[in-house]
């Protein structure tokens, strides 16, 4: 006699994680995600790195994602570099940051020329207004994503809250609010795990 699963079980065990990628699939990835996605394209990584392909967990995914907004740079170029240091050193970096950059670099320069063409017609300035707002909409779908994973850890939720009040409301300088919020999450981290 099977017994019932009760709606309270929780959601569903994640995907098991694939094969760790070789340098061949790291720079295929990462090119789809370069050609893909212009601008945010952090949503597309993780739905590719997590969803699509299951090279990380998404709990993996949000504390790689975590240091990589921490270090200098762009995000999306220290995940890439990150991710293919994490499964093929620093040839799956090289493959994974070349296939992220070599196709919207090409594309870029193209629409540099023929931006410079037609910049002034009222279409193309009301087609990059349009590109903002769809970006910025991805970038909230990907943070509620994120926030899935620590929805039962009220001292993360609560630093997250504090980032939040901090930059978006209070417009506190980024440099500042990392130099508190980063030590105070590490210590919050390191006493929850007592």
């Amino acid at each position: 006699m099977t017994v019932p699963a009760s709606a309270d079980a929780g959601p569903p065990p994640a995907a098991p994680r694939a094969a760790p990628p070789g340098c061949g699939a790291l720079f295929a990835g990462f090119l789809g995600l370069g050609l893909t996605g212009f601008g945010g394209v952090l949503p597309l990584a993780r739905h590719m790195i997590v969803e699509r392909r299951r090279w990380l967990s998404p709990a993996e995914f949000t504390d790689l994602l975590g240091l990589c907004q921490f270090l200098p740079g762009g995000n999306i170029i220290n995940l890439s570099v990150a991710v293919g240091l994490e499964f093929r050193g620093a040839a799956g970096a090289v493959s994974a940051l070349l296939g992220l950059i070599l196709g919207p670099t090409a594309a870029v320069v193209a629409l540099g020329m023929v931006y410079d063409q037609f910049r002034d017609d009222p279409r193309v300035q009301g087609l990059f207004a349009g590109l903002a707002a769809a970006a910025a909409g991805l970038l909230v779908a990907m943070a509620l994503k994120m926030l899935a994973p620590l929805r039962r850890q009220p001292v993360a939720l609560g630093i997250v809250g504090l980032c939040v009040l901090a930059i978006a409301l209070l417009r506190l300088p980024l440099l500042p609010c990392m130099a508190v919020l980063a030590p105070l999450s590490v210590l919050a981290v390191g006493w929850r795990g007592r």
